[in-house]
């Protein structure tokens, strides 16, 4: 009855060397170098090999346990500890607090083998991944409508990355208003409102993600404090509620994911590749897409609202913030000065809170109890880009577009030599004079 044995690939390889070695094709000192061991360790295999054939070459440590194996003793006291103690802590945790605090040092490893054998603790790539449980479609138009800003390489290397802002209604999949803009940020969002408000009506509620735009992440105070665009549609009787996962708001997601497929294509086929050509033709475009992916409503009742007579979109859909004026009448805003005219009635204003509205096309006006006031901008302290001035991250791309264009209308050419010490102590605008 011929023996089986159970070789290593290491073992299996010694066996070819050993026979090498029997019809002396290959030298003792090849077979050390070979197979990483002293000659003389090749001397006691070739004899083991002689004696015994090939189960001399098996390891003698097979089947006994090895030196440093730890006793089930020990096992079982570590489970029991991490049952009493650490029930709901993770590997390296629990390992640490074994050492520290019951002088039982045990790797990481075993640990984590304990702990799974014991069914403590589950490895991440074998837990339950969270189910997110389907939410039915809202029965009318306009009850729900979930907005949200995809940036994407809409023009692809044609042009720059931007963003295209989604409105899509929840209960029909209606793309109600698209626009590119540069940027997400207050005055787009603000400007994307109006347009879906202007075309259909106040609808019932929005529905957004968690961006700064939509709710203010303050952890100083408990008290609520609303956005610029909360209050916008606060006053126009406009709910604003946040999602509090991506998937919540799943229907404008997917609608992002077919626009950057269907979207970018139509763009390329008409070689456009500005903002401005892309929003002249995003009508045609939100008109064909809702003909091909559109349900019908559950209710056909439409949920949109008209604007009352006191709801005028101007004086809602703008930055409003209270500023209070100067013995001098002036007041002062984003670095620039300022100055209400001098006049009777406007002397009463001293000392006294009025509100400044900046609107989505950069223009401002100052008012006081509804009444709006006559002013002039007396100094302006906003100053060119110069060298190495700090730049917010959410403005870096707006900053760079500005740059890039006024480096190409520059009429100069800069010289290549090296301006030397002789500029030390100069101005930019100096220097720039220089060369």
């Amino acid at each position: 009855m011929k023996a089986h044995y159970t070789m290593s690939k290491q073992e299996i390889d010694r066996l070819e060397v050993i026979q090498k070695l029997l019809d002396k094709r290959w030298t003792q000192k090849k077979a050390s170098q070979v197979m990483q061991i002293s000659v003389r360790q090749v001397q006691r295999l070739l004899q083991a090999y002689r004696k015994q054939g090939v189960p001399g070459l098996l390891s003698k440590k097979r089947g006994k346990p090895s030196n440093n194996k730890i006793s089930d003793t020990v096992k079982q006291y570590a489970i029991s500890l991490i049952k009493e103690h650490y029930v709901d802590f993770g590997p390296t945790l629990a390992a640490e607090k074994l050492f520290e605090k019951h002088d039982l040092k045990l790797s990481v490893e075993t640990v984590r083998s304990l702990m799974i054998n014991a069914e403590i603790w589950i490895p991440r790539n074998k837990r339950h991944k969270r189910a997110y449980q389907p939410r039915y479609r809202r029965e009318r138009f306009g009850e729900l409508i979930q907005i949200d800003g995809s940036n994407h390489p809409w023009f692809e290397d044609r042009g720059p990355k931007c963003t295209l802002l989604v409105y899509i209604d929840d209960a029909t999949s209606r793309l109600t208003s698209l626009y590119f803009v540069p940027t997400e940020s207050m005055h787009t969002y603000f400007l994307a409102t109006r347009q879906h408000i202007e075309r259909y009506g106040k609808p019932i509620a929005f529905y957004s993600d968690r961006l700064g735009v939509f709710r203010v992440h303050s952890k100083t105070t408990q008290e609520k404090i609303m956005t610029q665009f909360g209050r916008a549609l606060y006053e126009l009787n406009i709910e604003l509620i946040c999602a509090n996962t991506c998937q919540a708001k799943g229907r404008v997601e997917r609608a992002n994911k077919t626009l950057q497929d269907r979207l970018v294509k139509e763009l390329r086929l008409r070689n456009i590749s500005t903002i401005a050509e892309a929003n002249a033709y995003l009508p045609e475009f939100t008109k064909d897409y809702n003909k091909r992916f559109e349900k019908a409503p559950f209710n056909p009742v439409d949920c949109h609202r008209p604007l009352q007579k006191n709801e005028f979109l101007d004086e809602s859909l703008c930055f409003k913030q209270e500023r209070t004026v100067t013995h001098n009448l002036t007041i002062q805003y984003d670095r620039v000065l300022y100055l209400i005219e001098d006049t009777v009635g406007n002397r009463a204003l001293r000392r006294k809170k009025i509100m400044l509205h900046e609107y989505p096309n950069g223009s401002i006006s100052l008012n006081y109890k509804g009444r709006k006031l006559q002013f002039s901008k007396m100094f302006d302290r906003v100053k060119p880009i110069e060298q190495g001035e700090v730049i917010p991250n959410e403005r870096l791309g707006a900053v760079l577009e500005f740059i890039k264009e006024n480096q190409n209308k520059r009429s100069y050419t800069r010289s290549t030599r090296c301006p030397g010490k002789r500029h030390l102590g100069l101005t930019l605008s100096q220097v720039n004079n220089e060369l």
